[in-house]
């Protein structure tokens, strides 16, 4: 089976975007069904097989792929090295990511970091679509 990458992107946003281990998602390479699971209760159905097939896959979470604090400083020493040290205190801190959007803003930076950011994104995810034997569409 081949899935869209914007389904693969979906997916890992989803797993993504909350605290590790919160969200999950998995995919079954044979019939092609993507299948979400949160903590928070607002799951989708699925069967013990589904979950358990050799055919299913799990969705990694950014920080899986070093798409997170290390993404960050490698932006940071690329596009404003000057400000490296004080990004790592940033990231020292509680609401970190927030605080780095907001200084990336303040140096008018923010857009760059975005598109940095999408950049590394789907090359790692495709990388992983690669390693786990995902075809993919596009």
């Amino acid at each position: 089976m081949q899935f869209k990458f914007d389904e693969i992107q979906n997916a890992f946003d989803f797993v993504s975007c909350a605290p590790y281990g919160e969200n999950e998602a998995f995919l079954r390479k044979d019939t092609g069904q993507i299948f979400f699971l949160s903590s928070l209760g607002d799951s989708d159905e699925f069967t013990d097989e589904d979950r358990e097939s050799k055919e299913a896959v799990y969705f990694p979470h950014k920080n899986d792929l070093d798409l997170g604090n290390q993404l960050a400083f490698h932006f940071v020493r690329t596009h404003l090295p000057a400000d490296y040290d004080r990004v790592r205190r940033i990231f020292s801190s509680r609401g970190a990511y927030a605080t780095f959007k907001q200084y990336l803003e303040s140096k008018r930076k923010l857009q760059a970091w975005y598109d940095f950011e999408n950049a590394a994104q789907e090359k790692a995810l495709r990388e992983w679509c690669q390693e786990n034997g995902i075809e993919l569409e596009d």
